[in-house]
This record gives structure tokens, C-alpha cells and sequence, in this order.
């Protein structure tokens, strides 16, 4: 017998050895060393399939690919024994989550997720992914085996390989055969757009709730099938500053257990362990805080898991830092490195412990939900378009709602009013109970106000989807029954007669802008109603759009088959009538109804222009309301024939260059003549108290005065606040992200298909005065306006009587002015219709 098991182990032993041996380092495998250069993400996937193929405890797996295909992977690694147990520990894990049905059959094992590089240009971490997952896999290393033993690790060497990619191509051209660690080097200042965001130009590490991106979408449907027990999101920060890991600042959202925040203690001290024996710098509990529900770390941590944010300070190849040290891109991946070993050496210490706490979140969350507020009601009369944008969200999440049947009236908060009353459950409302798995995210989601601890946050504070999606909804502390069910949109119907005068169709929600573009590519010419009419015993609102045979006769019947085949691609519902004559208002033929010329827009994008405003204009025109726009270097704007288009489109940013000079009085004269400038945020400057332009900071010099003037006592405290405390100081000036009401004039082309008000997502507290003589379209009447999120009581102040959407006629023409941005991160789907209204509506 012990000869036997002495043969075992030495077998074993030949084994391990042998594929140490044959197991190549990345250095070796890719020809340099790591460190001395950023490896192309083609690379990055051939090293770990070359490791998930060398090794039979390794598995590899792609979930996805991004806007530039190029694929999304995972590799998966463990002990035999694990590997070849995978289904079964991931099945056992879903069920712990309460996500399938039945009790776990197997061991308690962790996993643990690491994703690196969700910023494109903090590029050392997909460099570490590659040195953590050869020290983690090879046989020869007989500490990451015992680890293994209970726990598995996933990589996720690159969640965004579109942007890391134009950062390293960008790098390793510019960079000299040796680093450069001046600051002023040509490799220390990455030209525009930046490698951060993806394809789209979008931060992915705040999409991990919307998933509006394709990167996203696929990465959480693959992780929703494993629901890890710890993630880790690795990044970077200023060059300056130490290393950052775990436990998060304040405010942490009150929804995230003292397990989670014990945890991240426990793992915080063993980085510190290691960080001390080699007398690296470190923080924690500063500046990343876990409040906002869509980040690597705090989505997670409302899935049960426990999320990290780990900061390194960003090299390059080598930078120059303050303190006189020179950082290195080997730095940087020691330092993740070992981080990454801490967390997966943590996670096996406390593996039993931390599944069972796993289990005990969802246990609280079936049965105890944490929360005020336990069951929320949307009424089924909200528009069917957006009860679909709600359950499919509701969906993606795995969210389970109800259909509901009528019930007795129980007292409710009102979103839309913001007071309690009683409110019942009506036949065909959508119910979703807090009382299942997903309860911390519906909590989160729906919740009507926020809690922060501290007003200094990192990120946005309100979210609600009520007023996310424009939905009339309720919220209570009673918990009602659910009967679990989908929601079948009704389908949209085509009632029209045989060769109408016209065919008509309400505008109410974005699909039917999608509609509208998809005609106007088609070259059908059709008009809009300015003003409710009615026609053949029915009526319409404004917006209804007027497709009328006149005009379209010389397309003879492909005419009729391209409208009626675009309301059932776009499932519309579309009438007809056999006459231009209406009973009330306006007929078709009249000056009153409009002719929409289509838009020919053109962008610009660049130096000085918001890459993320940009990207968010670029993602929705293409990728949401499908028109084609041109795209402009603001650089090459001077020799653009502004004739050539009717639409110029200045996403936020600075346009000091662009438009000055002489190019600013060519840019009038277009808009005197008939053109449309849609200005969104910050770009609005470029037209704000300058000559010719009605719109104003503050409407008087004296309002202005007035509003900035401190009383003796308010400049006797800022005087004698002590120094650790003057970051207060600016509490109530403070605006990072809150929801506000605003007053809408929907008669106004720009707010067709609203009602008389609009919830927008406020994150800046720039204002500007009511316009003289303007379209004051939606408006902050009073500080009353404020609903939800971190808002300082100055910051209310400062906004009161003030416009957030407005349109100036100069002219012939119109300036459009977007004081938030309707398009923030693609998430706020209610403020997607006023962009498309400025599109085709506003200036026709």
C-alpha cells in the first residue's frame, strides 16, 4: 500500500513537473518581457487559449464580441477536480442565489472573478491578467493549488478590448525604444478621443445596471449564469497616487451588508500584509465610494458578491511622479498582481464562510427584504412601448414581476406627485414584489430618494426608473403576492383603407421617431401636425405625423408598401384617411401643417468636444434612431460647406476654436438663413451672454449679484471654518447627480409627445435665465422642482427660475439648448423623444 502511494505521488509529482515545464511564461510566449511594452489584445487571446489548451484545468470562454469583433473571454481555472465538477459547482451556486430551483448537491466552493482593463487606457491590468493566470495555473506552483482546491478563478483579461487597443496601437508608436518618463512626453498625452471608453465612446464601468452596450449585455448574461462570490474590477488613477484597495469610502449605500464591509476589511489587511514587506504606499476608505448601483464593484455587491474597485497609480511605460520617483509599467503590474494572489488566497481561507454568507443574502432577500419600501406597482396604462422597455429591462436583470388584477387600495407613494395615497393594483398593472433573489437590485432601482451618508460622492444619486423611463408608478411598504408572469406587448395595428388621402400616426414615444427615420431614408415626403386636429371621428395630438398621397404619387404603389411595411417592422399602430379634410383643427393642405424637411445633420467631434457627449450623440443616432449624421473634426469645420446640411449638432464640450472669429458670423448667417444648432450642456457656453444670442446666465446683472452675495455672517463662517473642515464648506453647493422636476410646455415641437412635465437627471447646477422672447420648453420653476438625490440647498437655490431646454428662433433658423444632456450614459430613456424632436421637428 504505501508503495503504491508512493508510486501516486511520484507520478503526480512527474506530471506537475512536467507541464511546469512546458507551460511557457508570458515573456516567454510572447518574445518581451512584460512590461516593456503594451501586448495587442490578439495576443493577450492567443496566450490564454495557449494556457486553457496546455492545461486541463483550464478552460477558456468567449461570451462575446465587441462594435470591432474582437472577442470577449473568459478563462476559467481550478482544480481538476473543480473543473471537471464546473456545471455542478455552478449550478449549486445559482441555487444558493435562489435563481434555480432545488438545495446544492456538492461542496462549498468560492468563486472568484477578476476583471481587468473596463478602462481602455489603464492598460496595465490586462498585462497583469496575463502574469496572475500563469502563476495561478501552473502545476508547479504549490501554493495556488492548495487555493485551488476550493475555489475557482475567473479572468476576464480585457472587458474592453476596443478601447484598449487604440490606446496600445497609439502607445507603441509614440513611445521610443525607451521610456520616456517626462511628464511632457508625447507618450504621457493621448490625443482625442482617449482609449478609456469603448467603440461607442462610452464608460463601461458605469453600464453595468443599463448594459446599453454590447460589451456589457454579453458579459452580464454570462455572469448571471455563474453569480460569483467575489469580484474584483482592477483600474488605474493619477500617477501621483498610491495604490488603492478596499474597504470603499463613504457613502456606502445602505443596502450593502456588514458581511460585505467586513469582508473587504479582511481583504484589504492581507494586501496591506504584502504591501508593507515591499514598502509600497497604499489607501483606503477615500475617494471610492459605493453608492452608485452601476460600477465593477457596487453592481455586484447588489448581486450578493463582494465588489472591489483596486487603483493603480497609471505609468505608461514609466512616468516621472512628484515625489521625484520613476513609475514603471512593472510596477504596476507587481502591484495588481499581487492584489489579485491576495484576494484569490483570502477567497480560499474563507470559502466555506463566504458561500454561506452568499447563501444568507438571498435567504434575507426571498424572505426579509431589507428596504422601506416592498412591493411596486407601474400601471399598465403607462404606454406600451415603455412597459416594454421596463420589462425587458426588468428581464436582463432577472427580475421577476407579475401581471396584476385588481385589489383594495393601500396607501402608496406616487411618483409622479411625489406625495402617499391610497392606490390600488389595476387589471394589467406590472407588479414587482422586493420578496425574491433580486430583491437588493429592485430596491435599488426603484428607489424614490437615495440615502448618502455624505454629500461628497464620486458618481450620480438618483436613478429611479419611474423617472427613468416616464413611468406613473407606485411604491409601498405593503408586500402583496405575485404571480410570476411576462408581459406581452400588444401589437401594433395597421387600420388603414385602400389607397388613403393619408395615413396618420400619433407620436407619443422614440420608436415612433424610429419609424419616422426610417421613411425619411426611404425619401417618402409626409408633414406633422403643429396643432391637435381630428379627422373620420377620431383625434390627434401634435406630432402626428401626416403622410399624405400628394406628394408621394410619383412612387406609385411603393408608396403604400413602404409605409404599411415600416408600421409592422417598427409595430406601429397606423390609421388612414380617404381626406385631407378635417372636422377640427387644421386640413393637410394648410401652412399650419407642417412639411418636415428631412434633417442633414452634421456633428462635430474632436479637441475640446466631450468624448462621452459625443459618443452618446454617435451611439443613439446610429445604434437607437438609425438616421445617418456626418461627423466633423472641429479642426477641419472651417473648410465645411455649411450649406451642405441644415443640422449642426455641438455634443458638450468647448468650441472656443471651432467657432470663433469669422467663423462664428459664417455660422449666424447659416442660422439667420434657416439652419438648427442643437447645443447639449457644456457647448451651450459657446452661445450664453454673447452678442446676438438672447440666452443668459442670469436674465439681469443685478439678479446675478443678488444671487451670489453672501451676508456678513456667511463670510465670517467661511472666514473661521477650520482647515479639516472647509471641504464642507461646499456641501450645499454640491450637485453630483439629482432627479428634478421640471414644468414642460408640450405645445412646443421640441416637447411633442411629453406631458406638462419631464424628470431630469440634473448633474451639473449650471443655469441659465429664462429666455426673452424664447421657447422656455422645460423649466426649474422653484427649488420645490428638486425630487431626489445629493443636492445642496444652494445649488437648488442657484436653479431656481431657470431653463433646461429651450429654443431660440434667430432668424430663419433655431437654436436648440440642452442644458442636461437627454442622452447621459443612453440609461435616462425618457429624454431620448425631446433629442429626436429636435431633430425633425424643431425649425421645420
Amino acid at each position: 500500500m504505501k508503495r503504491t502511494l508512493l508510486c501516486l505521488c511520484l507520478l503526480a509529482f512527474t506530471f506537475f513537473q512536467t507541464q511546469a515545464q512546458s507551460l511557457k511564461s508570458p515573456d516567454e510566449f510572447l518574445g518581451y518581457k512584460l512590461g516593456t511594452r503594451f501586448t495587442p489584445n490578439y495576443k493577450v487571446v492567443d496566450y490564454y487559449e495557449y494556457v486553457t489548451n496546455q492545461l486541463s484545468n483550464a478552460k477558456i470562454h468567449q461570451y462575446g464580441q465587441t462594435n470591432e469583433l474582437r472577442p470577449l473571454i473568459s478563462a476559467i481555472v481550478s482544480s481538476q477536480e473543480n473543473i471537471d465538477n464546473w456545471e455542478t459547482i455552478r449550478i449549486d451556486n445559482l441555487k444558493r442565489a435562489k435563481l434555480m430551483e432545488g438545495e446544492p448537491s456538492g461542496r462549498k466552493i468560492g468563486i472568484v472573478w477578476l476583471s481587468y482593463n473596463v478602462h481602455g487606457n489603464e492598460a496595465n491590468s490586462t498585462e497583469t491578467a496575463m502574469k496572475t493566470l500563469y502563476e495561478i495555473a501552473r502545476p508547479d506552483n504549490s501554493t495556488s493549488r492548495e487555493w485551488l482546491k476550493n475555489t475557482v478563478v475567473i479572468f476576464d483579461p480585457s472587458i474592453n478590448p476596443d478601447g484598449r487597443d487604440r490606446y496600445s496601437n497609439w502607445i507603441n508608436q509614440v513611445a521610443g525604444t525607451t521610456a520616456n518618463p517626462n511628464p511632457d512626453a508625447a507618450e504621457h498625452n493621448e490625443p482625442w478621443p482617449g482609449g478609456r471608453a469603448n467603440h461607442y465612446l462610452f464608460d463601461l464601468n458605469r453600464d453595468w445596471a443599463w448594459q446599453t452596450q454590447v460589451e456589457s449585455q454579453q458579459r452580464m448574461k454570462f455572469y448571471n449564469t455563474v453569480m460569483p462570490h467575489i469580484h474584483v474590477d482592477f483600474h488605474e488613477q493619477g500617477s501621483n497616487s498610491p495604490y488603492y484597495f478596499a474597504p470603499a469610502a463613504e457613502p456606502v449605500h445602505e443596502q450593502v451588508t456588514q458581511w460585505q464591509r467586513d469582508f473587504q476589511d479582511i481583504i484589504g489587511k492581507n494586501h496591506a500584509k504584502y504591501f508593507d514587506e515591499n514598502g509600497w504606499l497604499f489607501f483606503t476608505k477615500e475617494s471610492f465610494d459605493m453608492l452608485y448601483p452601476s460600477y465593477g464593484d457596487s453592481y455586484p455587491m447588489f448581486n450578493g458578491a463582494i465588489g472591489m474597485t483596486y487603483e493603480q497609480g497609471s505609468s505608461d511605460l514609466a512616468i516621472l511622479t512628484d515625489e521625484g520617483d520613476t513609475l514603471k509599467l512593472e510596477d504596476a503590474i507587481a502591484h495588481h498582481h499581487t492584489t489579485g494572489m491576495s484576494t484569490v488566497e483570502t477567497a480560499s481561507k474563507y470559502s466555506e464562510k463566504m458561500v454561506d454568507e452568499f447563501a444568507n443574502f438571498f435567504n434575507k432577500s426571498v424572505n426579509n427584504p431589507k428596504a422601506k419600501y416592498k412591493t411596486y406597482v407601474v400601471r399598465g396604462t403607462n404606454h406600451p412601448d415603455k412597459l416594454k422597455k421596463l420589462t425587458d429591462f426588468l428581464d436582463s436583470q432577472q427580475i421577476v414581476y407579475g401581471i396584476g388584477s385588481s385589489s383594495k387600495a393601500v396607501s402608496s407613494f406616487n411618483y409622479l406627485t411625489g406625495k402617499n395615497e391610497n392606490a390600488g393594483v389595476q387589471s394589467g398593472d406590472i407588479i414587482i414584489s422586493a420578496f425574491q433573489p433580486k430583491a437588493v437590485l429592485v430596491q435599488a432601482f426603484f428607489e424614490p430618494n437615495t440615502f448618502a451618508s455624505t454629500s461628497d460622492t464620486y458618481d450620480i444619486t438618483a436613478w429611479a426608473v419611474p423617472y427613468m423611463m416616464g413611468l406613473d408608478a407606485y411604491a409601498t411598504e405593503t408586500k402583496m403576492d405575485v404571480k410570476v408572469g411576462k408581459y406581452t406587448k400588444p401589437q401594433g395595428q395597421v387600420n388603414v383603407g385602400s389607397k388613403p388621402a393619408a395615413y396618420l400616426l400619433k407620436w407619443e414615444t422614440l420608436e415612433d421617431a424610429k419609424f419616422l427615420g426610417h421613411l425619411l431614408k426611404s425619401d417618402i415626403k409626409l408633414r406633422f401636425a403643429e396643432q391637435s386636429f381630428s379627422v373620420a371621428g377620431n383625434s390627434y395630438a401634435p406630432g402626428t405625423l401626416i403622410i399624405t398621397r400628394k406628394g408621394n404619387m410619383h412612387m406609385g404603389s411603393k408608396f403604400d408598401d413602404i409605409v404599411k411595411n415600416a408600421a409592422k417592422t417598427y409595430d406601429r399602430s397606423l390609421t388612414s384617411t380617404p381626406t385631407t379634410f378635417v372636422e377640427t383643427g387644421k386640413d393637410f393642405g394648410s401652412n399650419g401643417v407642417k412639411f418636415l424637411d428631412a434633417p442633414k445633420i452634421l456633428v462635430l467631434r474632436g479637441d475640446g468636444v466631450s468624448s462621452l457627449g459625443f459618443g452618446e450623440f454617435w451611439y443613439f443616432m446610429e445604434q437607437e434612431l438609425n438616421y445617418p449624421i456626418t461627423m466633423v473634426d472641429v479642426s477641419d469645420f472651417g473648410r465645411i460647406d455649411l450649406d451642405k446640411y441644415n443640422t449642426l449638432v455641438l455634443p458638450s464640450g468647448s468650441y472656443g476654436s471651432a467657432l470663433g472669429g469669422n467663423r462664428m458670423d459664417d455660422v449666424k448667417s447659416w442660422v439667420r438663413g434657416g439652419g438648427k444648432i442643437i447645443a447639449i450642456e457644456r457647448s451651450i457656453n459657446t452661445f450664453a451672454g454673447k452678442d446676438g444670442f438672447s440666452l443668459k446666465t442670469y436674465a439681469t446683472d443685478s439678479d446675478e449679484k443678488d444671487a451670489n452675495k453672501k451676508t456678513d455672517e456667511e463670510k465670517e463662517k467661511e472666514a473661521l471654518t477650520p482647515y479639516a473642515d472647509r471641504s464642507d464648506l461646499f456641501a450645499s453647493s454640491r450637485l453630483p447627480g439629482a432627479i428634478f422636476k421640471l414644468k414642460v410646455d408640450n405645445t412646443n415641437p421640441l416637447a411633442f409627445g411629453y406631458p406638462d412635465y419631464y424628470f431630469t437627471l440634473k448633474n451639473n447646477s449650471s443655469r441659465y435665465a429664462y429666455l426673452a422672447g424664447g421657447g422656455n420648453v422645460g423649466i426649474i420653476e422653484g427649488v420645490d422642482a428638486y425630487v431626489s438625490g445629493v443636492a445642496g440647498d444652494k445649488a437648488k437655490e442657484r436653479l431656481a427660475k431657470s431653463v433646461v431646454f429651450g429654443v431660440e428662433s434667430y432668424g430663419r433658423g433655431s437654436i436648440v439648448y440642452m442644458a442636461d444632456n437627454p442622452l447621459f450614459r443612453a440609461f435616462w430613456q425618457n429624454g431620448k423623444l425631446f433629442v429626436a424632436n429636435s431633430i425633425f421637428f424643431v425649425g421645420q
